[in-house]
């Protein structure tokens, strides 16, 4: 090949197209992840075909013993990876080979490469589900601590992050315990829809040897196997699924770090966060950074970035296995990776972040926030109609911006000048405090019913 002919393929690849190819084709690089469950499958269906007498009982555990001593050489880092051999499932049955020779080569009677990888995604996948929710339910613990530490400290409720109503800490904490309680939910639901068996299912249209796919499934902890051999090769919706979940997961943890960032700011003051999530600047020495939010913050990308391209792989393909389906792996595992990180570091950081009670209460009581308040008095003490009532309030929230105070600052007479019918009592409702006690419905921030729910959680979470 001439020097031009040959720099087409350039760098890394200047051996030409086979090169190429085997780069591309080669999934060994990531999938050697799947090791546990192939060998967990591979053991699973070898000790079927003993049972239904496709293969001897001798030969099945000569190839049991085998797949342990893969398995032992793959955990201590002593198995040799080929990218010649492309992937988990060629790499173990070739190292099978070489340990107990002629018995390795019936392993894969009435099994398939499609097959096999669908029941090691789907066990992998399963697993994920599995340590999602111990991960989430780690940090609603951590979240629940605070809670109780603040059940009656007042803290400002926003809307537009802009001070609303008063509210107490540990309502706003529980409502995180509600987002990832739903988390947790929607991991179990994808693990309910995906815990049925693929393998058995063969290349695409099962096989004619008298397999035993109940036995299978069985022995993998599988509900049943599944109905139909083409959506047994073809399906990828578990993996969907999970990083659907994963990613609203992902956006309410990036909701919480926000706040976070936010609170941690010298313009806020409501948290200190400890320093094993904090950094310093390299120029400026008074600086604490919240690095753990901020980096939470962004990988959370990676994660809807792998939703949306495990779909794209997906969403053009005819049944049923494509070679395109290779790249359901990779993204998977890079967003199961970084949701298990940024569930620990949220996990941690919560835990070990200090309210500032003081500040918390300071900014409750600016920004007009008992209004709402004082219109609900008017309704209830004076029987206006709320319509009136809330131009009432409009007009004394005008009145203490002109006197550049708030409202429990007025005086009585100020008031009366608005609507001569208010009392002075109107004054018990104007606190911040007496703001979140009243606020008693079903949900609300009451410390009262703060701390019902506490209870209810811990009791959840036990």
């Amino acid at each position: 090949m001439t020097k031009s002919a040959n720099s087409m393929w350039g760098g890394r690849f200047a051996a030409g197209p086979d090169a190429i190819m085997e780069a591309i084709n080669a999934s060994i690089g990531y999938d050697r992840r799947l090791a546990p469950q192939d060998i967990a499958g591979s053991r699973a269906h070898a000790a079927m075909l003993a049972a239904t007498g496709i293969i001897s009982d001798n030969d099945a555990e000569v190839i049991r013993e085998g797949l342990l001593t893969v398995l032992s050489e793959i955990e201590t880092g002593d198995f040799p990876f080929s990218t010649a051999l492309e992937d988990i499932h060629m790499n173990v049955e070739a190292r099978l080979r070489d340990l107990i020779g002629e018995p390795a080569g019936r392993l894969h009677t009435a099994r398939s490469r499609n097959d096999q990888v669908a029941v090691d995604f789907r066990l992998w996948v399963r697993d994920q589900c599995d340590q999602a929710d111990e991960a989430l339910g780690a940090l609603q613990k951590a979240l629940l601590g605070q809670a109780e530490a603040g059940a009656d400290w007042v803290m400002p409720g926003f809307t537009h992050l802009q001070v609303a109503q008063p509210v107490t800490w540990g309502h706003h904490m529980l409502a995180y315990v509600e987002m990832f309680a739903r988390d947790r939910s929607r991991f179990a639901d994808a693990r309910a829809r995906m815990n049925t068996s693929p393998l058995g299912a063969a290349a695409l249209a099962g096989t004619s040897f008298p397999i035993d796919r109940d036995m299978t499934a069985q022995a993998l902890g599988f509900d049943r196997p599944m109905s139909n051999s083409l959506d047994g090769v073809a399906d990828r919706d578990f993996a969907l699924e999970f990083l659907a979940s994963a990613s609203i997961c992902a956006m309410h943890l990036s909701r919480l770090a926000e706040e976070l960032v936010i609170w941690s700011s010298a313009q806020f003051r409501f948290v200190k966060m400890s320093d094993k999530w904090s950094t310093g600047s390299s120029i400026m020495p008074q600086k604490r950074n919240p690095d753990a939010a901020e980096l939470i913050r962004a990988k959370i990308g990676r994660i809807f970035g792998a939703n949306v391209a495990l779909m794209t792989v997906m969403k053009g393909l005819p049944l049923t296995y494509s070679k395109d389906m290779q790249e359901d792996k990779e993204q998977t595992f890079d967003a199961a990776d970084n949701l298990m990180l940024a569930l620990a570091a949220m996990t941690g950081m919560v835990a070990d972040m200090t309210a500032n009670r003081e500040s918390l209460k300071a900014a409750a009581a600016t920004g007009f926030s008992t209004a709402t308040d004082l219109a609900d008095w008017l309704v209830r003490e004076l029987g206006l109609p709320f319509r009136e009532a809330h131009h009432v309030t409009g007009s004394l929230v005008a009145l203490a911006e002109e006197k550049t105070c708030d409202l429990p600052d007025l005086s009585l007479a100020q008031m009366q000048s608005v609507h001569a019918d208010i009392r002075a009592d109107v004054f018990d409702v104007l606190g911040v405090e007496n703001s979140v006690a009243s606020r008693t419905s079903f949900g609300g921030t009451a410390p009262s019913q703060v701390r019902a729910q506490i209870a209810t959680w811990k009791e959840k979470l036990e």
